[in-house]
């Protein structure tokens, strides 16, 4: 498939390794942007101005700025914010949501889905907020859906958009959008010992989700892509097994910590990508990368996309792999960091391989840190993997599956 790499003196010049965005075929894959011009730290339009501290604020400067930015590189890839099929926020404090989600809508009069989640911290201090989109070019059909059975929402977003043969669901939360979490997605006090939240919250959220597929034309067979933010990773064992009821022939997946999600007593949101089932696929396995513990594969090719599941660090005998670990016996001979991402990318790479592709082929990357301290060291491997970097997002979440994984790394690729 044809590719270009996007370049815009529009938006800031990144000071990492990796590019403002990428055309592959009909899709616009734009780099999470932040509030920084990358000389100042945050820029100084994107501050609140001390002597009118009354007019503005941070976040609604950041955000516009922000968002001018991102608009500036869809339209050097021929599109607009209107051709916006899905959009994630990562904020470091929900308390500013509702004023950013006000500049949102000046950006977006008819919104794309949408996931909302706080994450621990962002790669320039000062900065309160990470925005990654992707589009559709122009001509691309597309009908935005709503699912009969799914809460309306409060905030301003869609349900899905269902664009040409992949439908891209908002990210969803286990609230009704009127009570908070609904009675159906808490536990019975009069029955403590008869499931628990995060099930009762799991099931609420895939059943409303799976009413979003169902008026797209869809079933969670269909499902290419899933990312999944828990504030607590305790809740993990027990989201597994109702994930399983409704994936039987699981897809890739990727799973970290974040801070809080927007309703309070939410513990899960879930965010889908499914492709319809006409378009041919393959399910990736290969024996170079550990095997997965939970119910999740490696990778799926679908037509000429790949998509695979975020890989951390770990061994399903070891915990964090022996070969992931810095060897105490030549302590100044590398770093935790730089192992890990070598075995993670390494991983990766194989799976790239056993799908017909490369990590050339990249066109969408999402770099979750337990420790933003780690960037520099981590960055100087992805250079190694990455000479001609992909779009990147890279934010630090409150922490990974496996205990002592300090890095997830989420690829999409499509096959040249």
């Amino acid at each position: 498939m044809d590719r270009e790499v996007i370049t815009t003196p529009g938006a800031p010049t990144p000071m990492a390794h990796y590019c403002q965005g990428i055309v592959a075929g009909n899709t616009v894959y734009a780099a999470g942007q932040i509030a920084s011009d990358y000389k100042t730290g945050v820029a100084p339009e994107a501050r609140q101005d001390p002597a009118f501290p009354y007019y503005g604020s941070d976040i609604q400067k950041q955000a516009r700025y922000i968002l001018e930015n991102l608009r500036g590189v869809f339209e050097a890839a021929g599109c607009g914010l209107k051709d916006v099929v899905k959009s994630q926020v990562f904020m470091t404090n929900l308390a500013d949501f509702y004023y950013f989600d006000q500049v949102w809508k000046e950006f977006f009069p008819s919104p794309p889905p949408r996931t909302t989640v706080q994450v621990s911290g962002l790669l320039v201090p000062g900065c309160r907020v990470e925005i990654d989109l992707t589009a559709v070019k122009p001509g691309v059909e597309r009908r935005v859906i709503a699912g009969a059975a799914t809460p309306t929402p409060m905030a301003h977003y869609c349900q899905g958009v269902l664009a040409g043969d992949t439908l891209y669901a908002a990210g969803q939360i286990a609230s009704d959008y009127k009570t908070g979490v609904p009675p159906e997605a808490r536990r019975d006090p009069a029955f403590p010992y008869y499931a628990s939240d995060i099930e009762r919250q799991t099931r609420y959220v895939l059943t409303n989700i799976r009413s979003v597929y169902e008026a797209a034309g869809c079933n969670f067979a269909d499902t290419v892509k899933a990312q999944v933010f828990l504030t607590h990773l305790d809740d993990f064992v027990h989201f597994n097994r109702v994930w399983t009821e409704f994936f039987p022939s699981p897809p890739p997946r990727t799973t970290v910590q974040v801070g809080a999600l927007l309703v309070p007593g939410c513990r899960i949101e879930i965010d889908l990508t499914a492709v319809r089932r006409h378009v041919p696929r393959k399910v990736i396995a290969t024996n170079g990368s550990p095997a997965p513990m939970a119910h999740y594969t490696q990778g799926v090719l679908v037509g000429d996309m790949l998509y695979a599941a975020g890989q951390l660090a770990s061994h399903r005998l070891a915990g964090v792999a022996d070969e992931a670990r810095q060897d105490p016996a030549f302590p100044y001979y590398g770093s935790d960091i730089q192992k890990q991402t070598r075995y993670v990318l390494t991983n990766l790479a194989r799976v790239f391989e056993a799908a017909g592709c490369s990590l050339a082929d990249v066109v969408k990357s999402q770099v979750f840190l337990t420790d933003l301290s780690d960037f520099y060291y981590f960055d100087q491997v992805w250079k190694e993997f990455f000479p001609s970097p992909p779009p990147r997002t890279t934010l630090q979440v409150g922490g990974l599956l496996v205990p002592g994984c300090r890095v997830e790394v989420d690829l999409v690729g499509c096959k040249r």
